[in-house]
């Protein structure tokens, strides 16, 4: 894959090449769905409740669901095994929720441009977890691998 333009500053390649950016990268990708699976986990009424409110049926079992989504596709992701695995579920996930909580255009006024921002940055992260999938597998596939 070849870029265009001009090459990145020494200190942003420098930043880049560091052993630890592509992990860093990566937490802070997931770290949302981490402590929402926390947060759901140490206050299941309210988990159920939320997924009450959004009309899933049964709530419990729903809200179990997304507990084990937000924490087994942000593992796969850091682990780095099945890294695509973890991104698709968290990508289907991300989009199943926009369209749920973010149905901005059944709404009106305020509460309609908040919803529309929300639903593009799910749509954002959604992005975020097909770019790691691809720079995982362009790194899997490369000669220096």
């Amino acid at each position: 894959m070849r870029s265009s333009g001009y090459p990145a500053p020494r200190f942003v390649a420098t930043v880049l090449e560091w052993r630890w950016t592509w992990l860093l990268a990566r937490l802070a990708l997931v770290s949302a769905y981490l402590l929402g699976g926390v947060v759901k986990l140490a206050g299941w009424p309210g988990a159920v409740a939320e997924q009450a409110h959004f009309g899933m049926h049964p709530p419990a079992f729903w809200a179990a669901l997304t507990i084990a989504v937000e924490f087994a596709g942000p593992i796969l992701i850091l682990w780095g095994r099945f890294l695509w695995l973890g991104a698709g579920m968290l990508g289907v996930f991300t989009l199943l929720a926009a369209i749920t909580a973010n149905a901005f255009w059944t709404m009106e006024g305020e509460t309609r441009f908040m919803a529309t921002n929300a639903f593009f940055e799910h749509i954002g992260l959604i992005g975020g977890f097909v770019a790691v999938a691809l720079i995982d597998h362009i790194r899997r596939n490369s000669p220096d691998a």
